[in-house]
């Protein structure tokens, strides 16, 4: 006796919610925490090299790095990229600080913030590394 399977109602949120910035900068913010999870695997083998002797450190410069000592293009795009996951992860994780709070739930400063979240991220990384590069020389 296999009773009938019956449709269940859905949630009414799925027919009259629109995509906005603040439903990007949510799923954004666990991305980027999973990106950092993988900056912390890296930093772990950084360690691991170091502790491993001139051999071992040799091999994971070998990896980011270009025979002079300036970054290639994995160490580039790692680099950038990690700094681009830490601050975009800092800027939404003091969003959410601030939601937690209890303020900042209007509307219309909750779009706001979202969208100064990705504002941010992408001009402290260039700053950042601005800062870097112009540092050297």
């Amino acid at each position: 006796m296999a009773s009938k399977p019956y449709a269940r109602p859905l949630s009414p949120h799925l027919g009259i919610w629109r995509w906005g910035p603040h439903m990007l900068v949510s799923i954004v913010h666990r991305a980027t925490g999973v990106a950092n999870s993988v900056g912390l695997g890296l930093l772990v083998w950084w360690l691991a090299a170091i502790a491993g002797g001139e051999k071992s450190y040799a091999s994971f410069v070998d990896v980011f790095t270009v025979s002079s000592g300036g970054l290639n293009v994995i160490g580039y795009v790692v680099g950038i990229g990690l700094t681009l996951t830490v601050f975009q992860h800092m800027a939404s994780g003091i969003r959410h600080l601030v939601l937690d709070i209890g303020a900042g739930y209007e509307l219309r400063k909750g779009k706001m913030t979202a969208m100064a979240t990705m504002v941010f991220s992408p001009l402290a990384t260039i700053a950042f590394w601005a800062w870097l590069l112009v540092g050297k020389h």
